[in-house]
């Protein structure tokens, strides 16, 4: 079965083929960080207009590419939530104009159903039951993912999520957007024992994450230091945060595990990319003798091979979509 897939829930607009959920025939991808760089972020209308722009043009290269028609293709995934409205509804519109016009199935995807399966496309003989640490610029979770559509979230953010965080350091010390890889490229420069900055980890016996006391702290001790006209090393910032981020994500993710019995954890979303996080928590997994997976930074950014990885998985247990579907900026995970 062959899914043609759209997502546009953020800034990158992004078209896929694949096959049976498993397989990436096509994964186009059309990413808008130089045009929001100047603006130190994402500016929702700017996204959307871009993706009206491109679109059209990705899904003819996605075709050209596998030497494919559109009416070779079995159905249509496409992300309707979480994410920004506008950039939603440009995916959404196009997904329904063309399962209108071909009649083939439309079938609607959680984006963050998304990222978890992107670790079926890195990883062929995966199978849930396992947990998953989603963490991306809007998202901190853990799921436990009990079958391809039961979804249990262990524990979330309460307030910032490790991305957000990782972004706003980011353009406090003048690394400016996207954060993530910037404080990343700047902590292996810096030495991690420099600044103690606090870990939260809130009560031994949930799983949820807060980031936002670290915030205030890294802000703080920068605030301080230019007080004082003191010099800021600002590797050792970056360092010294990203390790107090990493070692809670860790921490919970491992705690979590053995709390429920579970030997299989996976990674998903753009932190997930973190050459720190994938180091510690790989470490941390063999320690525990727990198997760990998380995919190619390529399918841990917003892209459409996820999306058609999850939109198969939906379909062959009956969650098709209609032409009613709508964007939801603020979709629960584990709802259609």
């Amino acid at each position: 079965m062959k899914i043609l897939s759209i997502e546009t829930s953020c800034d990158e607009t992004s078209v896929a083929i694949v096959e049976d959920g498993r397989k990436i025939l096509t994964n186009r991808i059309y990413s808008q960080i130089d045009i929001h760089k100047k603006y130190g972020g994402v500016v929702p209308e700017i996204a959307s207009r871009n993706h009206i722009t491109k679109l059209p043009y990705i899904i003819e290269d996605a075709l050209e590419e596998t030497k494919m028609r559109l009416e070779d293709v079995d159905a249509i995934g496409v992300t309707n939530g979480p994410g920004l409205i506008g950039a939603l509804l440009v995916g959404l519109s196009e997904a329904k104009a063309i399962a209108y016009s071909l009649d083939k199935p439309l079938i609607g995807v959680h984006h963050i159903e998304g990222h978890i399966a992107a670790n079926f496309l890195q990883y062929p003989e995966l199978e849930p039951p396992f947990l998953t640490l989603v963490v991306s610029g809007g998202h901190s979770h853990l799921v436990l993912v009990e079958d391809y559509q039961t979804f249990k979230v262990l524990g979330r953010t309460i307030d910032d999520a490790a991305g957000e965080a990782f972004d706003k350091i980011s353009r406090v010390l003048g690394f400016g957007y996207p954060g993530g890889p910037a404080i990343d490229c700047a902590a292996k420069k810096g030495n991690p024992e420099a600044i103690a900055f606090p870990r939260v980890f809130l009560d031994k016996k949930e799983y949820n994450f807060s980031f936002s006391g670290l915030k205030s702290s890294v802000l703080n001790y920068i605030n301080s230091k230019k007080m004082k006209n003191e010099p800021i090393v600002v590797n050792d910032v970056a360092a010294s945060f990203q390790i107090a981020v990493v070692e809670v994500l860790v921490k919970k993710t491992i705690a979590c595990a053995k709390g429920i019995h579970m030997n299989k954890i996976c990674m998903a979303g753009g932190v997930s990319c973190n050459s720190l996080l994938r180091q510690m928590m790989t470490d941390a997994a063999k320690e525990e003798g727990l198997s760990l997976y998380y995919p190619d930074p390529i399918l841990c950014t917003d892209n459409a091979a996820m999306i058609g990885s999850m939109a198969y998985y939906n379909f062959i247990n009956g969650a098709v979509s209609d032409l009613s579907l709508n964007g939801i900026p603020g979709l629960k995970i584990g709802t259609r």
